[in-house]
């Protein structure tokens, strides 16, 4: 550990960071790391899922230091390997800083269920990820000026060649923020972007640009410490306000400096943008700040006028960091998938995820493209990509590259009893999203016995676009599905999105009552029936929605045209969809439509009820009915309508409430 301490004055005049990969016993590793730290002369950031001495960061906590600079750190990978917060925590990282990576036992590492897992795989338990740590293992590999110290070997020889020395930043604008600094101040856009990756001045230029303001400006990020370098570069110039905080003031300005501005949802950051006369967004294009190219090519595309920069050159670090290439390989950062025209005839293969292992550089082009085209990427989807049980993918390759990709994943097949305690909402099973919301919001309380095969992502390379590619990967899909029931798909809502689903086949079943923060858009699910049973569940909540559109287009602020479903029935159905809201915990909006016809034939005051149906304001409707929230306006409510049930028909409603509590304790 000397021998790094000692390196380290050497590293910082090159400019350089490095990484010690310590693998062993869980013990050992921690010792070594301690050693370390005992050694080190300057505060050592750990980050881990158990508490230390601090400096001390959980993993999920780490966002809050973005802008933020650090010695030496220590990440403990040992239990489960978040590598968002790992790739986070390196562009935190100062020239001349070790990071220590603790892992596993070597040879036990692959088949070592990993704690992490659990936020992206949809599985129960924990799961192995031979395929990752095989992936990790060869980027180390391949890194010539990385550490690996296994328990047992000696110490891993350090002995790196000299590198030229590096100029760190002055303070002063480089040649290239120079250059934007002019056209800010010269003839600026309404909305300028600036992207780069982690360490390229970003943030520092805007801070030099407040600095250099006549006028105002306000600056917002997602949170305030990822400002702090605007701040240092700012001056007394900087003002600083909370994206909701400054939402909901009457704050005026001449310009508004959004940093990290992917990780902001994009309605708020549309709402925000349109108050401004000036609009300057800086952000990260790289996965572990939660976007790709998508941000440009989604959000940015909003506003026809937006001038685009990019800083490339690096003024924290040197050009050719060994730290930096690690991270970047180690999740796919190089993003080059769009400068190549994949021109020639398609061929269509479906790969599975054995091939990270036998054949990497299709899989590795496939999510270059798909975290390429999409909004919000981050390496989760790497991770969910090589190891999460039940994925499928559909490559459509050319003799120069990819032109279009489809990730599909398995869902459903859930039992009849816990299918019907996830439409009763008494359960919620990890992962099954559309088949669970079959189920939670539909009909059909059996709807998630059914196996599904849903449609992830879907993307293609934008110079192939318009030749009907992305249908085509659906029919390979359909092709592909053996064995399931439909095909699904979940999409953020759009006239020109549901287009292209309804050209493809499917089938509009569900739209969302709330617009998604990440997207602005409802959230509608689609079916593609596959099998007579699949066709049945398809015809059955496609006919619901319809019925339901009756009461629904007054809570969605959507235009959808949807034929007129049938007049509703007080049936055993419509008696069992009120069962599930009066005595269980079905959401009020999934039975909306049985609702109104229960309070239509009630000749009960039902005050709350019949209010929140004629959609009364929810504070407004428990301030007259003396009530404490929404969560005792909801207990009303269903108190009101068991009220109902039980005066219409006392004998069926007390079955219904007893059958109700065999689906909740099966």
């Amino acid at each position: 550990m000397d021998e790094l301490l000692t390196l380290a004055p050497r590293m910082a005049q090159e400019g350089v960071r490095r990484l010690l990969v310590i693998s062993g016993e869980p013990h050992w590793a921690q010792q070594q790391a301690q050693t370390f730290r005992d050694a080190a002369q300057s505060d050592v950031l750990w980050v881990g899922p158990d508490a230390q001495a601090e400096p001390y960061c959980a993993p999920a906590k780490l966002v809050t230091l973005l802008g933020r600079e650090f010695q030496h750190a220590v990440f403990d990978a040992r239990q489960g390997f978040d590598v968002s917060a790992f790739a986070a925590l390196a562009g935190t990282l100062r020239a001349g800083s070790w990071l220590l990576l603790l892992v596993p036992e070597w040879a036990r590492w692959p088949h070592q269920p990993d704690a992490d897992s659990l936020r992206w795989s949809d599985s129960p338990e924990a799961i192995a990820t031979p395929r990752f740590v095989h992936h990790f293992c060869d980027v180390l590999r391949k890194s010539p000026e990385a550490l690996l110290w296994r328990e047992g070997d000696a110490f891993p020889e350090v002995n790196f060649p000299s590198r030229p020395h590096w100029l760190r930043a002055s303070g002063e604008p480089d040649a290239e923020q120079a250059i934007i600094l002019n056209a800010l101040a010269g003839n600026p856009a309404r909305v300028t972007a600036i992207t780069a990756e982690r360490g390229r001045g970003k943030s520092a230029l805007a801070g030099m640009h407040i600095r250099s303001l006549k006028g105002r400006a306000i600056v917002t990020a997602p949170t305030r410490a990822s400002a702090d370098v605007i701040a240092a570069f700012a001056g007394e110039r900087f003002h600083f306000m909370a994206p909701d905080a400054l939402l909901a003031s009457a704050e005026t300005a001449d310009w508004l400096v959004v940093d990290e501005a992917a990780a902001i949802p994009a309605p708020l950051l549309e709402q925000l943008a349109s108050r401004f006369p000036h609009l300057l967004l800086t952000t990260t294009v790289q996965g572990y700040e939660g976007t790709g190219r998508g941000f440009l090519l989604k959000f940015c595309a909003r506003f026809p006028a937006l001038r685009q920069f990019t800083l490339n050159t690096p003024v924290r670090w040197a050009q050719g960091c060994p730290l930096e290439a690690v991270v970047n390989d180690l999740l796919i950062f190089a993003d080059d998938s769009f400068t190549v025209s994949p021109s020639g005839p398609l061929s269509f293969r479906a790969l599975e995820q054995a091939q990270w292992l036998s054949e990497p550089k299709l899989p590795t082009a496939m999510y270059q493209l798909l975290s390429g085209a999409h909004y919000r990427t981050s390496p989760l989807d790497l991770r969910r990509m090589m190891d999460a049980p039940g994925q499928h993918f559909i490559a459509a390759d050319t003799p120069n590259g990819l032109a279009g990709a489809l990730w599909l994943v398995d869902e459903g097949g859930l039992s009849a009893e816990l299918s019907q305690a996830v439409w009763a909402g008494f359960r919620r099973p990890r992962g099954n999203l559309v088949a669970q919301s079959l189920a939670a919001h539909g009909g059909s309380p059996l709807a998630a016995t059914l196996t599904g095969r849903r449609i992830s992502r879907v993307a293609v390379h934008p110079l192939r676009q318009r030749e009907g590619i992305g249908s085509a990967l659906i029919a390979r899909a359909c092709e592909h599905a053996s064995g399931c029931d439909y095909l699904s798909v979940s999409f953020g809502y759009t006239d020109e999105l549901w287009q292209f689903w309804q050209r493809c086949g499917f089938t509009l079943v569900r739209i969302g009552t709330q617009r998604e923060a990440s997207s602005g858009c409802y959230a509608a699910m689609a079916l593609f029936p596959l099998t007579d049973t699949g066709k049945q569940l398809t015809q059955h909540e496609h006919l619901r929605l319809c019925q339901e559109w009756r009461w629904l287009q007054g809570w969605v602020d959507e235009k959808l045209t949807l034929p007129q479903g049938p007049e509703a029935m007080l049936n055993d159905e419509a008696w069992w969809d009120l069962a599930g809201f009066a005595f269980a915990h079905r959401p009020l909006l999934a039975t909306l439509g049985n609702l109104h016809l229960l309070a239509s034939l009630s000749p009960l005051a039902l005050t709350a009820l019949r209010g929140r149906l004629a959609q009364e304001d929810e504070a407004k409707l428990c301030a007259t009915l003396g009530l404490h929230g929404r969560k005792a306006l909801l207990i009303r409510l269903r108190e009101e309508a068991a009220q109902a049930m039980f005066d219409l028909n006392p004998e069926r409603a007390e079955k219904l409430r007893e059958r109700l509590k065999q689906v909740q304790f099966f």
